[in-house]
């Protein structure tokens, strides 16, 4: 296919690793698709959840860096974790608004701040470069049937002043995104709620209260499945889904997808290209029975 749109493609730590499965679909998807993505030359970790905790002049500097690298890419820069994507663009409010700061962060990375390029989640990209309606003719296999509960997050769309990705308390883009590739989407209360992202490794108790009240309202709402864009949410659901269980004495067998998995199956990407058997709740069944595969 003719590549219609560039971008400098920013993947981050977890989808070199425990995410692997979002970097892959995200590839076949933005090729299908005929989005050009370019890796980020030397890109390193954006110092995510822990390092702003840590040394705020660190976690900036990490992120400046990343930006300057980008630049030299073609394009805007494609962002696939909630996480990476809330770390840019936090830097790049922090050091618009705060010269001394912007000034201290150009000395430690030896280099102007690129505080102008772009930063873009892919759902931005699929709803709003590439456009909804050149998403829904590139669907020649839709998703009709599927009940999807579509699951934010604490970080896409907060703080109010950061991330413009959409409306921060009422976002419909997912929805947008994937009703457009022909899926239904429920309405439901913890679209939105925090799954512990990072305590799943210090305070796993927390993560699996968090993250049952999330499938349970899933659940109730009568969603087949949820979908992401953040790999901590997704390993908090789709790993502990069995623990979770366990602790609750609950059955929610739930799917839990990135969304260029669902999107990907959609424009008729098989299993193996959208790394569906790195899941831990088999998806399988449900895609059968729904007819998806």
């Amino acid at each position: 296919m003719k590549t219609l749109l560039n971008y400098s493609y920013y993947p981050g730590c977890s989808l070199h690793a425990s995410a692997s499965e979002y970097d892959l679909s995200t590839r076949e998807l933005f090729n299908a698709l005929g989005i050009g993505l370019t890796e980020i030359p030397d890109w390193f970790c954006c110092g995510a959840t822990p390092a702003h905790n840590v040394d705020e002049l660190l976690s900036l500097s990490l992120c400046a860096k990343n930006l300057e690298l980008a630049d030299k890419v073609e394009g805007d820069m494609a962002v696939a974790c909630a996480s990476c994507f809330s770390r840019l663009k936090t830097t790049q409010h922090v050091l618009t608004e705060n010269e001394v700061k912007r000034k201290q962060v150009e000395t430690a990375i030896n280099a102007p701040v690129k505080l102008d390029s772009s930063v873009k989640h892919l759902l931005e990209i699929l709803a709003k470069d590439l456009g909804l309606e050149r998403l829904a003719t590139a669907a020649n296999k839709p998703l009709a049937g599927l009940k999807v509960a579509c699951y934010y997050g604490c970080l896409l769309t907060r703080p109010t002043d950061v991330p413009n990705l959409d409306c921060t308390e009422a976002p419909t883009i997912m929805e947008r995104v994937i009703e457009a590739v022909g899926a239904e989407t429920v309405a439901w209360t913890h679209r939105l709620e925090c799954c512990g992202a990072n305590f799943t490794l210090s305070r796993p108790g927390v993560v699996i209260q968090l993250t049952n009240a999330i499938l349970e309202s899933a659940k109730a709402a009568g969603a087949d499945c949820i979908m992401v864009g953040c790999p901590l949410c997704h390993g908090n659901l789709d790993i502990r889904q069995k623990e979770i269980e366990g602790v609750y004495n609950a059955d929610y067998n739930m799917p839990v997808f990135y969304l260029t998995q669902l999107v990907g199956l959609s424009v008729g990407l098989g299993a193996e290209k959208l790394g569906l058997d790195a899941m831990i709740v088999n998806p399988m069944p449900l895609l059968k029975e729904k007819g998806l595969l």
